[in-house]
């Protein structure tokens, strides 16, 4: 049991204030954060849980994978989770559909996709035109994943709907061993699905959406409004523990980087950790500060529309704050 995880255990309840729990001046807050994967992707966040840095601001941290942001919004707008950590589309989902007590973006970890493209065969000049007439094994329709796919399709001049034929039937994490049971031309993968193909031999990385698409927003955390004006001071202080964590990916290398994060990943060996961490860093995959820039959320926002799963643009000071983030950055 890692140490976060007896600290939270320790204080006998599981979410922050809204378990109504007391506690002493001197223990820590009880938080738990629904991450909407467990994925190397996400190593600055890892990396502060390893290194101590939320008991450092005072915080035990519970972690909750909800595989999906559907499942991690739920979480989130139920109480059953403080905080959520997946595409920011879907606090804008819940935003547009008249929800009071929305969630708001208070800190943005990755600014690049974090899944690439893998082919059966080696392809060395790959060219997004070759997708033309294949089959892809792609992402949740209006999920982040499946929405950057496509933004890169059209920024190349591939029409998503008639130019190739794109399976979102499959779940996510599901992908992987259908490609190997000989569905679809290519895949659309997150790590370590991408390399264990590669380690295989049963597909080959030919593209990465992260470089092809440019700089995104592609996860940041939230939480709902009213625990945000409730308890700035647990907001904050979880913000100063990630930053830490952004600051020790910005300074290390990748192979410290993956010794640091190897305990939440027992099932992968060292050097896969590596081989991951290193292409993630060398796309310059984190940033480094936390602050969710409005420009960002607008490309988010283009995405979205071209994707047809946005109505009506949302208004950016409602959905986003950066003043965690400022506070943060200036801090550390």
């Amino acid at each position: 049991m890692k140490k976060w995880m007896r600290a939270a255990a320790a204080v006998g309840c599981a979410g922050i204030l809204l378990c109504g729990c007391g506690k002493e001046e001197d223990s820590l807050t009880p938080v738990t954060l629904n991450e909407v994967a467990h994925s190397i992707f996400y190593a600055p966040q890892y990396v502060a849980i390893e290194l101590g840095y939320f008991e450092e601001e005072g915080i035990a941290l519970t972690l909750v994978t909800g595989f999906g942001a559907d499942k991690t919004m739920t979480a989130v707008v139920s109480g059953e989770a403080d905080i959520g950590f997946m595409g920011s589309e879907s606090s804008i989902y819940a935003y547009s559909e008249g929800a009071s007590d929305y969630a708001v973006n208070f800190a943005q970890l990755t600014q690049r996709a974090g899944n690439f493209l893998v082919a059966r065969e080696e392809m060395e000049d790959f060219e997004w035109s070759d997708l033309k007439g294949t089959e892809v094994l792609g992402g949740r329709k209006g999920g982040m994943p499946e929405m950057v796919f496509e933004y890169i399709l059209r920024q190349n001049g591939l029409d998503p709907a008639s130019d190739l034929s794109i399976d979102q039937s499959i779940d996510f994490g599901s992908t992987a061993a259908a490609f190997t049971g000989g569905k679809g031309d290519f895949s659309v993968e997150f790590e370590p699905a991408a390399t264990s193909l590669e380690s295989e031999g049963t597909g080959y990385v030919v593209a990465s959406l992260g470089v092809d698409s440019g700089y995104v927003p592609y996860t940041a955390y939230c939480a709902k409004k009213s625990l945000l004006e409730e308890h700035p001071d647990v907001a904050q202080r979880f913000t100063n523990a990630l930053q830490k964590g952004m600051d020790y990916v910005q300074s290390h290398t990748p192979e410290d980087i993956a010794k640091t994060i190897q305990p939440q990943f027992q099932e992968t060996d060292l050097e896969t950790i590596t081989a991951i961490v290193t292409r993630y860093y060398e796309q310059d995959t984190w940033k480094e500060n936390l602050i969710f820039e409005e420009s960002s959320f607008d490309l988010l926002q283009d995405i979205l529309e071209e994707a047809g799963e946005l109505s009506a643009r949302v208004p950016y000071t409602d959905l986003v704050t950066t003043e965690f983030a400022e506070k943060a950055a200036q801090k550390n």
